[in-house]
């Protein structure tokens, strides 16, 4: 749960604000806290109940599952087996590490991981919104939305995905919104990523009886993980990336040279994921377009996989006819005259037409606006001058070392950003893998900031 209180760090000590307690900020934090330095504490600013869950890990759901091993999902990288330790202590003497648990588990997990310092003069954890930040040269004041101040040495943005503004369609639910109570008319679920595999679960789950469709404009489903051979697979250094053509058949070669020694394509995906932030970093800006409009769904697909248990469910719901898949592209929703949905649509023909349905679920994924569905917090920085959006319109734009950028540039000495929000100068920055790495990296970097 939300710890509360101000407690006040020691004399000199200096204060790192945390703006997010979602699993970017808590990670940030625990790399920040373990390393046993007294001179520095820690406030974390979080308006939700629990720390360390955010949007992905919110879920009450036990049939939400996971998309990454046990043995992947530990807190700190240099602690592979953190994470499996932890399910053992809490009773699950089989636990498996290459087994997918659930969602709300490991938020339970991410929640924990602040209990060394709770209540200790070195973590502060405020529920409430940070709405504003005013930067300086000598330090950073955050303004929240309870009225309160929080005065620091370094900010930190952790604010996660940008998050649809519900206002502007009313007619769409958005999947963790909570519980919309039990639907038995038709289901049209728009975007066919693994939110949407969450979505049909939880259908099914509590006994949904209609028809079920997802639309997206390409079609794709998530890939199933399998088991491969212990020891994965390097791939050769890609080229270098002029255009993305040549990155994906460079590609297509290495899955080709893996199948002939008896490997699977899932070897060389995974082999490629420590260069993936790399070869983004190097790509020319047309590049990263021409990835973002032609290639990245297919990319997604094969990256971000779904549970065998997952899968088999859903296959059952195509089998027999309650679970279709169709392309297409969404437009809007209206209501109808009898107090039901029309989702107005057009098909891979371009033409328009009208499904009728008694629930829309918005799975579009999180290539939003930033922008658009900005936070107020975001929203007054960009104000400011304080940061931008990258070219892309994917997030803010940071520089390597996560200093936020202004319009002009330059890097700010004082803010930072991690985890999705700086998905724009990363790319792959959004599963915990990734996640924990930069946190530990960054943290790195905030203590030589504050300590030197």
């Amino acid at each position: 749960m939300m710890r509360t209180g101000l407690p006040r760090p020691g004399s000199g000590s200096r204060r790192i604000l945390v703006v997010g307690g979602g699993a970017s900020g808590v990670l940030l934090a625990a790399q920040l806290l373990r390393r046993d330095e007294d001179r520095v504490a820690v406030t974390i600013v979080e308006k939700g109940a629990m720390l360390g869950c955010g949007v992905a890990y919110s879920t009450t759901d036990p049939t939400h599952l996971l998309n990454t091993r046990v043995a992947n999902m530990s807190a700190y990288p240099s602690e592979p087996h953190h994470f499996l330790d932890w399910l053992k202590r809490q009773g699950d003497a089989d636990a498996d590490p290459d087994g997918f648990v659930s969602r709300p588990t490991y938020g339970r997990y991410m929640g924990a991981l602040l209990d060394p310092w709770s209540g200790g003069e070195r973590l502060d954890c405020r529920r409430a919104e940070c709405v504003g930040l005013d930067i300086r040269s000598d330090g950073v004041t955050a303004h929240l939305s309870d009225g309160g101040r929080i005065e620091a040495d370094l900010a930190v943005l952790a604010t996660g995905h940008a998050l649809p503004d519900r206002r502007k369609d009313p007619e769409l639910s958005q999947p963790w919104a909570g519980a919309e109570g039990p639907c038995h008319g038709p289901v049209l679920i728009v975007g066919s990523g693994l939110t949407m595999v969450d979505q049909v679960l939880s259908l099914l789950a509590a006994g949904h009886r209609g028809p079920i469709t997802v639309m997206s404009r390409h079609g794709l489903l998530p890939q199933v993980h399998r088991q491969v051979a212990p020891g994965g697979w390097t791939p050769e250094g890609p080229p270098p990336v002029g255009r993305v053509s040549d990155l994906m058949r460079w590609l297509r070669a290495e899955v080709r040279r893996r199948e002939d020694q008896g490997g699977d394509w899932r070897e060389v995906v995974d082999g490629l994921r420590p260069q993936i932030q790399a070869i983004w970093r190097d790509m020319p800006l047309a590049a990263r377009r021409s990835f973002l409009r032609h290639a990245s769904p297919w990319w997604e697909v094969h990256r971000h996989r779904m549970p065998p248990s997952s899968h088999e469910k859903l296959d059952l719901a195509r089998a027999s006819g309650q679970l279709r898949l169709v392309r297409g592209r969404f437009e809007r929703a209206s209501q109808d005259t009898g107090g039901g949905l029309v989702a107005h649509v057009r098909g891979p023909d371009h033409r328009p037409a009208d499904i009728r349905v008694a629930r829309i679920i918005d799975c579009r994924g999180i290539r939003r606006d930033p922008e658009a569905h900005a936070s107020p917090l975001i929203a007054s920085l960009l104000a400011s001058g304080e940061a931008f959006i990258d070219p892309l319109r994917l997030g803010l734009d940071v520089g390597p070392d996560c200093d936020v950028l202004r319009p002009d540039g330059s890097r700010s000495e004082r803010l930072f950003a991690m985890g999705p929000v700086s998905r724009a100068a990363f790319w792959e920055i959004t599963a915990i893998p990734d996640i924990r790495l930069q946190a530990e990296r960054l943290a790195r970097r905030l203590l030589d900031a504050v300590l030197t």
